[in-house]
């Protein structure tokens, strides 16, 4: 309990992640771009460092949360990086959802330094960073995840070591593949009882405990029936990750064409100013075609 944690990333996961790291009694300094997250929890007592380079410095182990492969190069790279500061056999765990191939690459540099890197995306959204019930999926080696296992499962309720570096990464994206298209077959489904006249709540009760049953149907049928799209997961953040997807997919030759098709009905709700909604919104796109709208 004695480690000092660096946390890098204090936006709508990282912030909660960093509560729950608090709250577990870890001594923590962090750092975010935006000052008022930083004070925020500072108040909470964190410290408050100037730059990803101070975090590593004051830190052993050393967290990221950020929005995408660039943010994360930069801060781990970049100029007063985290690589300018870290201290041999320091461990740099990356909790951003990247893109598996950049993983390996800041892994390669930053071994250079003797830091030990390990990928670990998180799935659950919002609500889950907020109650510490995160699925975790990390990639890497396996000495430096029992280093880090505990303080993990501060913030999540189940932490795999899936396999090496990137293979986090790889985890989440499929993850992400799985999560979209159970919203776009749930959407066109509810448009569909809606279109022919039947109440699209009780569709929801009636199959909800047959094997169409999911826990993305549970937590999104009813945001679509209360016309809730306030973000627990924002549509343009699931479109960084299926380019990321499709990307990885195009480099190992694994053709995803469900995914391509809702990448494209992702980009049409964008047109249509909607990316910063949650996604569960993707059936907007399916009741503007249909001409109806799916509510209680």
């Amino acid at each position: 309990m004695n480690k000092k944690i660096g946390f890098i990333g204090l936006g709508i996961m990282g912030k909660p992640m960093s509560k729950n790291l608090l709250k577990a009694g870890y001594s923590l300094v962090v750092y975010d771009i935006n000052t008022d997250a930083m004070n925020e929890i500072s108040a909470l007592g964190a410290e408050k460092a100037e730059s990803p380079r101070d975090v590593a410095e004051k830190s052993e182990i050393i967290i990221t949360m950020l929005p995408n492969s660039p943010h994360v190069k930069r801060a781990v790279l970049g100029p007063d990086g985290v690589i300018y500061g870290a201290k041999t056999g320091s461990v740099l765990v990356d909790m951003s959802s990247i893109a598996p191939l950049v993983s390996k690459e800041i892994c390669e540099a930053v071994k250079e330094k003797g830091v030990i890197m390990l990928d670990a995306p998180v799935s659950g959204g919002e609500p889950k960073a907020i109650d510490g019930t995160l699925s975790i999926m990390v990639g890497g080696d396996e000495e430096a995840f029992g280093r880090v296992e505990e303080i993990l499962k501060t913030m999540g309720s189940s932490v795999v070591l899936v396999g090496e570096i990137g293979s986090g990464n790889v985890t989440k994206l499929a993850n992400q593949i799985i999560v979209a298209l159970n919203i776009s077959a749930m959407s066109e489904a509810m448009v569909l009882a809606t279109k022919s006249g039947v109440d699209p709540e009780k569709v929801y009760k009636a199959i909800r405990g047959g094997l169409a049953g999911s826990t993305v149907l549970d937590a999104k049928a009813p945001m679509v029936l209360d016309r809730n799209f306030k973000p627990g997961f924002r549509i343009d953040l699931h479109i960084k990750d299926l380019a990321n997807a499709l990307d990885t997919a195009h480099e190992v030759g694994a053709p995803i064409p469900l995914t391509s098709q809702v990448m494209e009905i992702m980009q049409a709700l964008k047109v249509d100013g909607k990316e910063k909604q949650d996604h569960s919104g993707i059936v907007q796109y399916y009741e503007k075609l249909a001409k109806v709208e799916v509510k209680k």
